[in-house]
């Protein structure tokens, strides 16, 4: 097994760090940079920042949120939100970023994940794939992009091998039905991804309890743990979750 990753995310939108619930009812939940030092010192594995609003305001992700915050953490940076071309992941992570996410740029133009793992290698190439349940797709999963507001007609978990096929190094499979809800990770939704690929998979979306972070891991197979809410409103710490996992028997 893996060893078990623990992956705070940072949600941006103007320069702060929100949280939704189902990427919508959006609130506050602090500065980046002072999340970004504290997480790290908290004993995260690895930090994730989403520029949320990026594609569906039509722009790149603001560099300098990327620069600020790649420069006070030493633990490995995913930045996503907005990135389109090999010019934007060279300037992403030349800003100071150890991967790139893509999304919606990948979903209309596949090759841009091929074209980005040869030069980059696969290692720096995350996919996230957005989902909502669609009882008329083959895996009941329907893939949704422009931050879940477009359903495209495409089966989910198809697309999740398709990624790994063109040589995405990570699946980050978030489910709208559970985003931000604490009610628990995509346990259906996660499984299937992780079922149909080799690649790391991050569970991601509905983290409430600690028990949840263990379910993601034995019943949704996923050896990257992201979540915000319950880290940025400081319902557990890192140390916490670190603790209880180790104490079911888990790597970490």
């Amino acid at each position: 097994m893996n060893l078990i990753k623990i992956m705070p995310c940072l949600d941006m939108k103007n320069g702060r760090v929100v949280k939704g619930v189902h990427f919508v009812d959006i609130r506050d939940a602090g500065d980046p940079v002072g999340n970004a030092a504290f997480y790290e010192k908290e004993g995260a594995d690895e930090l994730a920042m989403l520029d949320i609003a990026a594609t569906l305001e039509n722009r790149k992700t603001r560099l300098e949120w990327v620069k600020s915050v790649a420069a006070v953490i030493t633990i490995p940076l995913t930045v996503g939100g907005g990135i389109n071309s090999l010019e934007d992941i060279d300037l992403v992570l030349g800003a100071g970023a150890k991967k790139v996410s893509m999304n919606s740029a990948a979903v209309n133009r596949p090759a841009l994940i091929e074209e980005s793992a040869k030069r980059f290698g696969s290692d720096k190439i995350t996919v996230a794939i957005d989902a909502r349940r669609n009882a008329t797709m083959p895996s009941g999963f329907e893939l949704v992009v422009a931050g879940g507001t477009k359903p495209v007609g495409k089966d989910a978990i198809a697309w999740a091998r398709r990624c790994q096929e063109l040589g995405a190094g990570v699946i980050l499979p978030t489910s709208m039905d559970g985003d931000g809800t604490l009610s628990g990770y995509d346990l259906e939704f996660t499984k299937a991804v992780a079922d149909v690929v080799i690649v790391p998979v991050v569970a991601s979306g509905g983290a409430g309890q600690l028990e949840h972070f263990y379910e993601a891991v034995v019943k949704g197979g996923a050896s990257i743990l992201l979540a915000a809410s319950v880290f940025h409103f400081r319902t557990f710490t890192i140390g916490q979750v670190k603790a209880y996992l180790r104490s079911r028997g888990l790597n970490l």
